[in-house]
């Protein structure tokens, strides 16, 4: 009999009651007893018990968190890249020219004094004085492009061809950004390649050719970025600037729903803070170009102001949704901003060692693709096209100016140093910086050991798993036992996550895991990431 006197069908009765219903109502099988009202009652007094599940739910309020701590930290991480491009930025006009000069000098004065044992330049003064030479080969041909004209001719164009256009430039940077950085590299290791190492190059004068065209071709290329901008900022209805502001949420949409590894986040961030900067820079070439039509009329800056506003908050609140969806749908902490701070933290520490292998500003433009000599180019063109010298006091002026130039860049490098200390130091990462640089020709061959490893797996009475690794390069055979060793934490602290267990394969026989159909990706540290940081979705 049921719970209410009627006939049940045993089975049925125990399908129901098996499940998690409320016991206000009655076996299904009493039909008859079924009403309107006890149906009403039953939903109006049903209760849930939300600890049943606990776990759960303390992951979604977890996740909420994270979405609330997302705008803190990743701030703090693009105020801390911001003034290291800052810095970078800042070194072309400051620091470079003394450098320049001084390494000139000891060019002149070695030969006089006799010292032929020793090097006429340093490597690190000979690229500086290849800087020199490309800035002021680039800054005489930039001279003859005629901002004026490349204004009205980009004026007259329609919106949505205005539109394509500025999309194609900012794709056309990434791609410059990407190989600009090579070559240039390529031209300071050409310069300064040890003499009794084997020529396999073209020669120094080709390479300087090219990084000159190079750096040219991007300044022409932000200047018509700049122009496009300043169009947007004059046209009457502003219908351009609002949709090359709509353009940055369309970053939302192909962002947020990849796969997205701490590693990949780490380079779309360096993206993120690199074109940060760049727009900060477009905006204020914009504002000269405003100012010097209105003949620097200051109520006009306020005129300006609104749009400036509104295009620096719409770029804030993209980058702060797109990775707060980013980590919510990966899974990724709020605190590995931190972990890419210290990352950021360690290039500069790093630089300022007797041991540097490259300069700070080359590190900056290697990490975040940020390459300061074409938009420092066109910053000295249309600096030096909008504001007139004349006269000794306009002199006075610039000197003065460049002085206080120099106060900032060196009080800015001292606090980043601090503070890179102390991001350093939190991240126990002190005893890289006694590490030796890593070498070309380890890496190759490493990478060439593991293209040729192959991986062989059997077992012995279903307890200890042999892996056997053929050397094809030493032509020897080796046969490991490896037990399974416990993993500490630390093991994946600045690394990407393993990669899912998906292709593992589980032998029948044995019951071990075989990994021979695939070789994994080697973990990567933070530290290894360098201009692969402009493709911020990239996936490896």
């Amino acid at each position: 009999m049921g719970e209410y006197g009627y006939e049940c069908e045993p089975e049925l009765h125990k399908t129901w009651t098996s499940k998690l219903i409320c016991h206000a109502l009655p076996c299904p099988c009493a039909v008859t007893d079924l009403s309107l009202v006890r149906f009403i009652t039953a939903e109006l007094t049903r209760g849930y018990f939300l600890e049943h599940n606990e776990a759960k739910y303390t992951e979604r309020r977890e996740r909420v968190y994270t979405c609330l701590r997302i705008p803190k930290e990743l701030e703090k991480l693009m105020t801390f890249g911001f003034f290291l491009c800052l810095d970078a930025f800042l070194y072309v006009f400051t620091l470079l020219p003394l450098r320049v000069l001084l390494a000139l000098l000891r060019l002149l004065t070695v030969p006089c004094c006799g010292l032929s044992g020793s090097r006429l330049l340093q490597p690190a003064q000979v690229c500086d004085v290849l800087k020199g030479f490309i800035m002021v080969l680039c800054y005489s041909m930039m001279s003859y492009v005629d901002y004026s004209m490349m204004y009205h001719l980009i004026r007259g164009q329609s919106v949505i061809k205005l539109y394509i256009i500025y999309n194609m430039l900012e794709v056309a940077d990434r791609l410059f950004s990407s190989f600009g950085q090579d070559i240039l590299d390529a031209l300071y290791w050409t310069a300064t390649e040890p003499k009794e190492k084997k020529r396999a190059h073209i020669g120094v004068i080709p390479h300087f050719l090219m990084a000159v065209l190079y750096v040219f071709l991007h300044a022409i290329l932000i200047m018509v970025q700049a122009t496009t901008l300043n169009v947007a900022f004059n046209s009457h209805n502003k219908s351009l600037l609002t949709i090359m502001m709509s353009n940055n949420f369309v970053e939302i949409k192909g962002s947020v729903f990849k796969k997205f590894e701490k590693n990949n986040l780490f380079q779309m961030s360096n993206s993120d803070i690199k074109e940060r900067f760049t727009n900060y820079i477009l905006l204020l070439i914009v504002c000269l170009r405003n100012m010097e039509q209105f003949s620097w009329n200051p109520d006009h800056l306020w005129v300006l102001f609104p749009d400036v506003v509104m295009v620096i908050a719409s770029e804030v609140a993209v980058d702060v949704v797109k990775h707060a969806f980013i980590t919510k749908f990966n899974d990724i902490s709020a605190d590995v901003y931190g972990e890419y701070r210290a990352s950021l933290a360690f290039d500069l520490v790093s630089s300022r060692q007797k041991n540097a292998y490259t300069d700070y500003s080359d590190s900056v433009s290697r990490r975040m693709g940020f390459i300061p000599l074409p938009l420092a180019l066109l910053l000295i063109r249309v600096v030096t096209s909008s504001v007139k010298i004349q006269g000794s006091l306009s002199f006075m002026c610039v000197l003065l100016f460049y002085l206080g130039m120099i106060t900032l860049k060196v009080l800015n490098s001292i606090v980043l140093l601090g503070t890179s200390c102390g991001f350093v130091k939190e991240a126990n990462m002190e005893e890289k910086l006694f590490d030796p640089p890593p070498s070309v020709a380890s890496s190759r061959a490493n990478s060439r050991a593991h293209r040729t490893k192959h991986v062989h797996v059997s077992a012995h009475q279903g307890k200890t798993q042999l892996l056997s690794l053929s050397l094809s390069k030493l032509g020897k055979l080796y046969v490991i036992s490896t037990p399974t060793l416990p993993k500490s934490d630390s093991d994946t602290f600045l690394t990407t996550p393993d990669e899912d267990n998906d292709d593992k394969i589980i032998n029948a026989d044995t019951g071990l895991e075989e990994e021979g159909l695939k070789h994994r990706t080697p973990k990567k540290d933070l530290l290894e990431i360098d201009r692969f940081t402009i493709c911020g979705n990239r996936i490896d």
